[in-house]
């Protein structure tokens, strides 16, 4: 048995374009003798809670959630949870009650969105549900995307319309790290299929900026409401997310400011390295880079990406020679065929992206310039602080 009464509460996702409550997610609380609301989610994980109780709970939270969206505004949608592990119990052509219960609601279907959870036990039925509910005009939704490497070719198979980031991957990204470049590459996918990201367990200042950065359409967290019993204004929480969104472009034109500053003092080291190269001098002549505390390396390159010197390293005051990388080619990284591409005619500086250097293991920027027909000078960077 399942100790408390049932009951749903409403929790809201943010429109990232506007700051309005775009609509709500209906969880499952359980109320006891006190009347204290308790969440249901742990039962749904723990192995010893009777199936049927949790299928009864399941569905009486979506009726519930159901008949009180009748009182939501009418632009809202509402995201049901779906276990896939009711799928599997349901017989070969027998109508999905969650369908069953939608349409005696008499919410448009087209408000409704299907939030797909435990994605790494689906079952074999699942592409068939998902057309049902497409057909039947609803939307579908993926939960904890990214929790699971195996998820990437189902994702790819059910075509979801939403996908909602694994809170505890996006959490730690938001840190920072080897996390934050995979939840980007995950988010630029989810783009690029023509899916809008949810961002949900947003908390902190810094989780809305990662949102906001990785493209979320959606945010949903605490930063901005906890699950409640009745529905918030639509616009409860525009002034709100306005201000931590003008925060957020503010501190990306500080980064933005920060940038132009190392172009700047790049291009008066390049001047250096200029004079260095044509004079074809060893690094004792190389200028000590007091200037430039960002800098980590100087080689020279041909115009097919083969390295002809070696990596010249500022460490501990002084300069130091590793012959290891002379012959390697590296035409085929990014920030050479950029070179390659623009700054060829031009002979102007270029500067790459953030990239995880093979060498170090640590993140860099890879600046480089034609200092003659055949020959490039390339400065690696360190990007800690950009």
């Amino acid at each position: 048995m399942l100790d408390g009464q049932p009951t749903v509460v409403f929790q809201p996702f943010i429109d990232t374009a506007t700051g309005q409550i775009a609509g709500v997610e209906a969880l499952a609380r359980l109320r006891d003798s006190k009347g204290q609301l308790h969440s249901a989610g742990p039962l749904f994980s723990d192995p010893k809670t009777p199936l049927p109780g949790l299928r009864r709970l399941d569905r009486t939270i979506r009726q519930q959630a159901l008949q009180r969206f009748h009182q939501a505004p009418g632009e809202w949608f509402l995201s049901l949870n779906i276990s896939p592990r009711w799928v599997s119990r349901l017989r070969i052509g027998q109508p999905l009650p969650s369908l069953k219960q939608l349409q005696r609601s008499g919410v448009a279907p087209e408000r409704v969105v299907f939030e797909i959870t435990e994605l790494g036990g689906a079952s074999q039925r699942l592409p068939a549900v998902v057309a049902a509910y497409r057909a039947a005009g609803a939307r579908v939704a993926i939960d904890d995307f990214g929790a699971g490497y195996s998820q990437l070719d189902r994702v790819l198979a059910l075509q979801p319309d939403i996908l909602k980031l694994d809170m505890r991957l996006f959490k730690a990204a938001a840190l920072g790290g080897p996390s934050e470049q995979i939840v980007k590459a995950l988010a630029q996918m989810a783009e690029r299929t023509g899916c809008w990201i949810i961002a949900e367990g947003v908390e902190t200042e810094a989780e809305l900026s990662f949102a906001l950065e990785c493209g979320a359409r959606y945010v949903q967290g605490y930063l901005f409401a906890k699950p409640e019993l009745e529905f918030f204004a639509t616009d409860a929480f525009v002034q709100r997310f306005a201000q931590l969104r003008n925060q957020y472009v503010k501190h990306k034109l500080r980064e933005r400011a920060q940038l132009m500053q190392l172009r700047q003092q790049l291009s008066l080291l390049m001047a250096e390295l200029y004079l260095w190269a044509h004079k074809s001098e060893g690094r004792e002549r190389l200028p000590a880079p007091d200037a430039y505390p960002w800098l980590r390396r100087v080689f020279i390159c041909d115009s097919q990406g083969t390295q002809l010197s070696p990596n010249h390293e500022w460490r501990n005051a002084s300069w130091h020679t590793d012959n290891r990388y002379v012959g390697h080619n590296w035409s085929w990284r990014p920030y050479f065929y950029q070179l390659l591409a623009e700054g060829w005619d031009e002979r102007r500086l270029i500067l790459s992206a953030v990239y995880r250097d093979a060498t170090s293991n640590q993140y860099c920027l890879t600046a480089g310039k034609f200092i003659d027909n055949n020959r490039l000078i390339l400065v690696d960077i360190d990007a800690a602080g950009f």
